[in-house]
């Protein structure tokens, strides 16, 4: 579960890229040091929320200007947070003998140091593994939950594919293990139809070309991580009003292995996003942040054109979350 691409990635700047903070939202930047390690967390700030402040936590190749496409639908409705944790980003390099608490308890570093002691929590892909151990461990943070391109395990194209790849990363052979990694996080053109299939496929493929020799360092790292510690403990999660969803043809944490990971949580709901694979989030960006932003502000989720049947997972009802 190594990445989600963005088109707005290690852009300071946003206007490069086209992608510009509205006016009446301020973005400001933290540095901040969690047990030796520094780090780096971006606010955008709304100062007349709908609902508590959105922590994106994204894919271990997104950085914290990854969302940046998105703020145009979610800025209105609330505070935003992106982060560069340790071992990810700009941030140090964090050895793998750090797993999942640690970052986890890096995003309660955060949270205490910025002063939101309830936040909003989207994890995807990686993010979600961040993100569910977060929730685990420190659920008094937590009002509501989504979790995009996620499993309760890793799956088997990537546990497969880890070895090679790594391999091809270390020995500095980057065009091999691009076109491998293209493949890995995106559907077989013959699954179905995905917007922006071959858009993406290039983009996603000239990220991991452009990667700098630290960030090949850090992306190693992350898969020995990842494959050493695992992505899944079965601790109880906080009951609070819960998404997962993905896109309709993601063949790598598939809509199956999303069920199973909603199945865990107390109030989970399921759904698809139609002509979407697992970087549903870059090929339907207004869709996706579309389903975030009502979720987190209480409006209906069922019957989206884009989406398809919401499923119910939970045993009992959804509790009433404030905002």
């Amino acid at each position: 579960m190594r990445t989600t691409a963005t088109a707005t990635q290690d852009a300071p700047n946003a206007h490069r890229h086209g992608s510009v903070t509205p006016a009446s939202e301020q973005a400001e930047e933290r540095s901040l040091t969690f047990e030796g390690f520094a780090y780096t967390c971006r606010i955008v700030h709304q100062s007349a929320p709908r609902t508590a402040p959105l922590v994106l936590l994204g894919g271990s190749s997104q950085n914290r200007y990854s969302w940046q496409g998105h703020e145009k639908w979610l800025s209105p409705l609330c505070t935003l947070v992106t982060v560069d944790l340790p071992g990810y980003g700009s941030s140090d390099f964090l050895p793998a003998r750090y797993g999942m608490d640690f970052l986890a308890a890096a995003v309660r570093h955060m949270l205490v140091s910025i002063g939101m002691p309830q936040v909003n929590l989207f994890g995807g892909c990686f993010g979600e593994v961040v993100g569910l151990r977060f929730a685990q461990l420190h659920p008094e943070f937590v009002r509501r939950i989504v979790f995009c391109g996620a499993a309760k395990r890793l799956p088997d194209l990537y546990t497969d594919a880890v070895p090679r790849l790594s391999r091809a990363l270390e020995r500095g052979e980057i065009d091999e293990a691009a076109g491998g990694l293209v493949r890995l996080f995106m559907s077989n053109p013959g699954a179905g139809r995905v917007r922006k299939h071959a858009a993406v496929a290039r983009l996603l493929q000239q990220q991991f070309l452009d990667q700098t020799p630290e960030e090949v360092r850090k992306a190693v790292e992350h898969n020995t991580r990842l494959t050493t510690h695992g992505c899944y403990r079965p601790l109880p999660v906080p009951d609070v009003p819960s998404l997962v969803f993905t896109g309709e043809y993601d063949t790598l944490c598939t809509p199956q292995m999303g069920r199973e990971l909603a199945a865990t949580m107390p109030s989970a709901r399921f759904t698809t996003i139609k002509e979407a694979d697992h970087l549903v989030t870059v090929e339907r960006r207004q869709e996706s942040s579309d389903l975030i932003g009502r979720f987190c502000t209480d409006r209906p989720i069922d019957d989206l054109p884009y989406c398809n049947a919401v499923e119910s997972l939970r045993a009992g009802p959804v509790p009433a979350a404030r905002r």
